[in-house]
């Protein structure tokens, strides 16, 4: 679940959408303004499926990132924490 393995692709795995989450985070942004960007329509290779995931494993991978001290909650915004 949190790395991929046999029967979880790489681009399912919590810390690969982890680290796509934190490329959407240069500024702090709400859940649902993140969860916006992260199922945007991209530019995929032709014959590539688009990567998209649920919603539960979203809010899965920012509880990791939450408890690896990657990220904060404040006032309604996810932000990086910076260390």
């Amino acid at each position: 679940m949190i790395l991929p393995s046999k029967h979880l692709s790489r681009d399912r795995a919590l810390l690969t959408v982890g680290g796509r989450i934190l490329t959407f985070l240069a500024l702090p942004k709400t859940v649902s303004a993140l969860w916006e960007e992260l199922n945007k329509p991209e530019e995929n290779l032709p014959g590539t499926p688009p990567r998209r995931i649920t919603y539960d494993w979203f809010l899965l991978t920012l509880d990791l990132l939450y408890a690896l001290g990657a990220i904060d909650l404040d006032c309604g915004l996810v932000a990086r924490r910076i260390a």
